[in-house]
């Protein structure tokens, strides 16, 4: 990785629309699709999609700090997919469409659960929020015919859409504080 590039990763359904959305921003270098938070060394997707190996549909942003924050990813992060829905993302089902940010470090760590408070004390959705926040550990890159797929397919499907301007307003400059 480039000098001053950091990355995060997150997992909020079919990683298809996960990447398409953080490939889009300004600041972002470079996205990958992969399989994050299990115990199977090596999955791959049809291993993964049994539900044994443990692993959520991820994706690895890599991204310039100086040209867009970690608050800015985790806002895009909560904006994009439902948290309240365990091991679902509109019509995906299962543990792999689990809502999880895994965290590099502290001060991701620290963002991160700062958020979800800020969310759950703002009273946005009517069901609790279910989003894990856990380590980054192992990620495991998805077949190559996963890499990109919204952008080679571009009637490709994706439940991911914006789900509400409210979540912007409330945590826009409050995850750091």
């Amino acid at each position: 990785m480039s000098s001053g590039l950091k990355k995060a990763a997150f997992a909020a359904g079919c990683f298809w629309g996960v990447e398409k959305v953080f490939a889009k921003i300004h600041g972002v270098t470079d996205t990958s699709v992969g399989y994050a938070g299990g115990q199977t060394e090596s999955p791959d997707y049809r291993e993964v999609c049994t539900g044994r190996t443990g692993h959520a549909e991820a994706v690895e942003v890599v991204y310039d700090p100086a040209k867009v924050s970690y608050e800015e990813l985790l806002i895009t992060f909560w904006e994009w997919h439902d948290p309240t829905t365990p091991d679902q993302q509109g019509p995906d089902v299962g543990t792999q469409y689990r809502s999880v940010i895994f965290y590099y470090d502290d001060e991701q760590k620290k963002q991160a659960v700062r958020s979800k408070q800020l969310l759950e004390s703002g009273h946005l959705f009517s069901r609790p929020i279910v989003t894990e926040i856990v380590p980054a550990g192992p990620f495991y890159m998805a077949e190559e015919y996963h890499q990109d797929y919204l952008k080679k397919n571009p009637g490709g499907y994706c439940s991911h859409f914006l789900r509400s301007p409210k979540i912007r307003q409330v945590l826009a400059g409050k995850t750091n504080s």
